[in-house]
This record gives structure tokens, sequence and C-alpha cells, in this order.
């Protein structure tokens, strides 16, 4: 089962909803009618979302689009529960240009709240006593809807920029930082802040709303795993793929049998196989489809039948900070490696995270 929809294709860039999402209408469901609420007063907080993540979809596109312009492309665009994510396949390096691509998704929401300020009466609202404008704005309705958009694209802004690295304005603190300082001092800066932030959203989230905290937990995690990553890619400065890919690795042919495969896994350490025919690269057969082929058709299914054919190939000289992006993007994290247009090894994440192990260790 997918666990997202497709709902079409802009510029190049896949727009997709997870499963997720679904359970925003659930919660919405019930916090109307918990509240008294009417069918109708449903339909307005639905056309609500759908109008809250219309705005989310060009912030992203935002981001999407001014990456575009340095030569960055997004492979998709995913709405969750708790916002938008644009997938790039790469953060700019230059810290200008990561400035402008972070800071162009809250730009959007400024257009749209200005905009909308030049239609709602927003003095109409501003000028009312407090306790007439919590009435008014009690439920959503067609008074109010539009009021209610301007405010939220207001919020987008501001909480988009808080500096809670990886969110935008912790991308924009760590592209300014990155102007004055390296950018690995620049990242484990942005991150300790952002780390420090999300803790205090996640306490807060645990009183005043729970999303907030769910927020906080993709924050710390965001905040982590980048600032680990880019520790990764320094220790790599300098070296090729050569330097950490597998020179002794076995070949299949197409015609090889399941259960001779399962026998050479048993036999040694490797788990993905390189599939060669007259010497050329025929695919590549991943352990997870052999488990899956040997339930479905049996031990006698030939490799032809099961290998994987969109297979990526990786230069030997190529950096190996290229391979390593490749491999935490790809689902598929093995590559032959190619010299001269022939093979020369396999590399995987396993084989990266050898490498690194003992470059940290050893200065070599």
């Amino acid at each position: 089962m997918n666990s997202t929809l497709k709902i079409g294709k802009i510029a190049g860039i896949r727009v997709q909803i997870h499963w997720t999402f679904w359970l925003l209408f659930l919660f919405i469901g019930f916090l109307v009618f918990s509240q008294e609420g009417t069918f109708t007063d449903l339909l307005w907080y639905s056309l609500f979302i759908v109008g809250l993540f219309f705005c989310v979809v060009l912030h992203e596109f935002g981001h999407a689009l001014t990456a575009k312009k340095y030569g960055i492309s997004t492979r998709s665009i995913t709405l969750l529960p708790i916002g938008g994510l644009a997938s790039l396949k790469k953060i700019p390096e230059n810290p200008r240009q990561e400035l402008l691509v972070a800071a162009a998704g809250p730009a959007v929401n400024v257009v749209i709240a200005i905009i909308l300020a030049i239609f709602v009466p927003l003095e109409s609202f501003t000028g009312m006593e407090a306790e007439a404008l919590e009435e008014e704005l009690a439920m959503i309705d067609g008074g109010n809807f539009f009021f209610y958009m301007f405010t939220v694209n207001i919020a987008l802004v501001l909480f988009n920029l808080i500096p809670a690295f990886p969110m935008d304005g912790g991308r924009i603190f760590r592209a300014a930082l990155s102007m004055k300082m390296g950018r690995i001092k620049a990242t484990q800066i942005a991150s300790s802040l952002g780390k420090f932030l999300a803790l205090i959203f996640f306490l807060y989230g645990l009183f005043y709303g729970i999303i907030l905290s769910i927020i906080a937990v993709f924050i710390w995690f965001g905040a982590h795993s980048e600032n680990i990553m880019m520790q990764q890619i320094e220790l790599m400065r300098g070296y090729k793929i050569r330097d950490a890919m597998i020179t002794e690795f076995s070949k299949l042919n197409p015609d090889d049998r399941l259960e001779s495969v399962v026998d050479k896994i048993l036999a040694t350490t490797e788990r993905d196989f390189v599939v060669t025919e007259n010497g050329e690269i025929a695919g590549v057969l991943f352990i997870s489809d052999l488990s899956r082929a040997l339930k479905e058709s049996g031990k006698e299914t030939p490799v032809r039948e099961v290998m994987y054919t969109s297979v990526v190939n990786l230069d030997a000289d190529d950096e190996l900070s290229t391979a390593y992006r490749k491999l935490n993007r790809e689902n598929r994290n093995f590559f032959p490696v190619l010299e001269n247009g022939e093979i020369a090894g396999v590399i995987d994440m396993n084989n990266i995270n050898e490498f690194l192990t003992f470059r940290s260790a050893f200065d070599y």
C-alpha cells in the first residue's frame, strides 16, 4: 500500500499527500462536534484546512522554485498533518543561496497576507472590543473566513522564522553564520539552538497543544541528523569514491538460480549483488527482493526475474560525498562503481560508515 496519494505535478515537482494528513480532518470533525457545531461549521473548518494547506503548498513551492534557480531540483512536495515538506535533492552549500532558498517560503506567505489584507476589512476586526472579537471568531464562517486566512499566513511567517534549525528560520540563521565562519561550525551552533528550542516546544506542547510537541520531535531529530551529516561530509572532504569502494565482490549471472544466491549469502558477508551479462551491468539483486521472491516464486527462480534493472552507476573519480548523498536519498542504497566505463567496485552505506569510523580514528 502506498503511503502517499499523488495529486498532481507542477513545474516538474510531484505534489502528494501523506496518508496521515487525512487524520487532520478526523481531528477537525471531533473538534467541531465537541463544541456542538453543525455540519455547516464542519464544512467551513474543512474549507479552512484546504485553504491553509494551499498556502502551505505555495510556501513549499517558494523554496523549490528558488532552489531551481540555483540548479537544485525538488523531487516532491508532501503534505503532512503538521505542514508541508519540499524534498530538495540537496541544500545549497553557498550560504547566500541557502539563505534565499530558506527565506523564499515565508516570503510567499507575506505576499499572500498582503493580498488578503487588501480585500479583508481588517479594521472591522481590530476595532472590536475583546469580548465581541472573541465571539466573532468563536467559529469559522463566511464572515471571518478570509480574516482567519490572513492571520494564519502571518502565523506561518512568524513560526517559520523561529531560528529552530532545520526550520526555515534555523536555516537562515545557519546561512548567516556560515558567511562568518565555516559551514560545519555554523551547523553545530544552529543545531544546538534548534535542539534547545525543540525542548522548549516539547515541554510547552505537553500542556498546551500536543501538535507542538510532535513538531518539536521532528525539529530535534532533524537538527541532530543534519549536524551529524555535515560532520560526516567534512570527514569525506578530499576523498573519492575509489578510496572507499568495495573492490572484492561477487557478480551474478541473470540465469543463476536464487538457491545459489542464498548459498553465497550464507558463505560470505555480501547481501546485495551486481548482475552482469556479456561484461555489462544488467541489474542489481537486492536481498529484500530475494527474500520476497523466494516466498512467492521459489528457489529455482532465475535472477533475471527478480533483479532490479533501473541501476544507478557511480564513477570512481566522483567525490565520496556524492555517493553519501545518493545513499541517503535513495531507497536502493547499493551502487556499482565504474572506472573507464567498466565496473571497478561497489559501494553501500555500511561501507561508507566503516570508512568514516576509521577516518575519524586515524588521520590518513
